[in-house]
């Protein structure tokens, strides 16, 4: 995946032009846009000329897995009929940017309408990089809700304390890559012995978000509440999951944001009808190269 920050980004940066809150302002701006040209077309066109040529998507059809760059992802979308002549307004309650101002994410709700007037409620998370033709999503997942939202109200940013110029050391952006995957490894290795709930409470941030079950029609937020939420029936006992970033991950090369994805795995046999592995993803952040990794949202 592009990493290269277009060269305006890195002049506004050195100049000292941009600022965390705008660099997030500009990516709220640039979903919100998105999202206001999807009123022009239907639900596939609309949803994926906001991806990157790579985009990273999970899927659940045919199989569960991912899909990979926007061909595909179209593909897959075309499994839902209520995607095909569908269309699909989105509005986003929290953006978040990297220290180099080439990474982000956001996520909100959706609204998926068919022709016949049957709206379906989603919740999407994206992760966002920003390269030479802007601010494009290079790894997204969406839930249907049962409910919509009670409340769409806009989160407080998650910003850097300050922006740096980008840099091309690869072989550091290595090692902000390992350090990724090693944290979400070690955050399914210990959900092994302390419990599913307890493991989530402890690797997330004070504000993380999760999309929580079909039947919350909300995220839930913070990672006390996403450990209570999961841990649900299982407290007390080892995880019944275990889980690693075994297709891969994306950081920003300031090294302080980043998403991992990979599947979650059932620990002995599920029931017949249900998948033995299913896909995810994770956004990390934290505050600093020399902090631990947190996940922010899943």
């Amino acid at each position: 995946m592009k990493t290269i920050a277009p060269l305006a980004v890195l002049v506004a940066v050195l100049q000292g032009a941009a600022t965390p809150q705008s660099a997030v302002d500009e990516l709220l701006a640039t979903d919100r846009r998105f999202a206001a040209e999807a009123a022009r077309t239907t639900a596939i066109p609309a949803v994926t000329a906001m991806f990157a040529d790579d985009v990273v998507v999970p899927t659940s059809v045919p199989a569960p897995g991912f899909v990979r760059g926007k061909a595909e992802a179209a593909e897959a979308m075309k499994a839902n009929a209520d995607n095909l002549q569908g269309r699909i307004q989105w509005a986003p309650i929290r953006g978040g940017v990297s220290a180099d101002g080439q990474h982000g994410f956001t996520f909100g709700y959706m609204t998926l309408t068919t022709a016949e007037g049957k709206a379906t409620p989603i919740k999407y998370v994206a992760y966002w990089v920003n390269g030479s033709a802007g601010w494009r999503v290079a790894v997204y997942k969406r839930t249907i809700a049962d409910q919509p939202p009670s409340t769409r109200e806009m989160l407080p940013a998650a910003t850097p304390g300050r922006l740096v110029a980008p840099v091309t050391d690869q072989a550091a952006i290595a090692r902000y890559k390992a350090s990724l995957e090693a944290a979400e490894k070690a955050f399914s290795d210990e959900a092994q012995t302390v419990g599913l709930g307890p493991a989530f409470a402890k690797h997330g941030s004070t504000d993380a978000v999760n999309v929580g079950p079909r039947t919350s029609p909300t995220f839930v937020i913070s990672a006390a509440e996403i450990g209570k939420s999961v841990g649900a029936g299982s407290e007390g006992k080892p995880s019944p999951v275990s889980w690693a970033p075994d297709e891969g991950s994306i950081v920003a090369s300031s090294g302080d944001l980043g998403a991992t994805f990979g599947y979650i795995r059932q620990n002995t046999p599920p029931p017949p009808g249900r998948p033995a592995a299913v896909p995810f993803i994770t956004i990390w952040r934290r505050a600093d190269p020399s902090q631990p990794w947190r996940y922010v949202a899943e």
